[in-house]
């Protein structure tokens, strides 16, 4: 796969650059911001911010596309799509946008860019996307991409000192085209 950038009506999708760690530290260092995500460490250091970035920069998206989400100028937070099974077509989406930036739709718009991307780009069969079950706002996401809940697990996760439940969501790339036809 190829970085790419992709473009919505208010962002840019685009491969992370060095000049992102300030942008990243800013939003990654906010405990509120972090609250449901599970690989983001507390505190969130300077350092954190530097190699996360210096790590989406080098990684040559063979197995997964990582675009920072920008808006006015600034990253305000990020998109993955990775591959997880390669004769399946199967890939898993995550997803981040800085608080400052919460409820305005900026999710929903970047996931969308990126879930059409893996379908019409990549020929996806499958996207799927987890998250911690008292995350609503990102299982409103999920839901208006079109995914449908696959289950729960229950107290799956031990995460910050308790046991939490992880929803899973997915959609097929025949559902997506159902919902959004494709240009051909």
């Amino acid at each position: 796969m190829e970085r790419t950038e992709l473009h919505t009506q208010r962002l840019l999708l685009r491969p992370w650059r060095l000049g992102d760690v300030e942008d990243a530290f800013a939003y990654a260092s906010d405990v509120e911001w972090a609250r449901y995500l599970w690989l983001v460490p507390q505190p969130y250091t300077h350092r954190d911010a530097e190699e996360f970035v210096a790590r989406a920069v080098l990684d040559g998206w063979i197995d997964q596309a990582q675009f920072a989400i920008e808006f006015e100028g600034h990253a305000i937070g990020g998109v993955r799509l990775n591959i997880v099974d390669v004769p399946g077509r199967t890939a898993g989406l995550g997803y981040n946008v800085a608080r400052a930036h919460w409820g305005r739709g900026f999710a929903t718009e970047a996931t969308t860019a990126v879930t059409k991307f893996g379908f019409s780009s990549l020929n996806l069969h499958r996207i799927f996307a987890t998250a911690d079950a008292r995350n609503l706002a990102s299982i409103r996401v999920m839901q208006k991409l079109g995914m449908l809940e696959e289950g729960v697990l229950r107290q799956h996760r031990y995460f910050r000192g308790q046991h939490v439940d992880e929803v899973h969501y997915a959609i097929l790339a025949d559902e997506y085209s159902k919902i959004t036809p494709r240009k051909r």
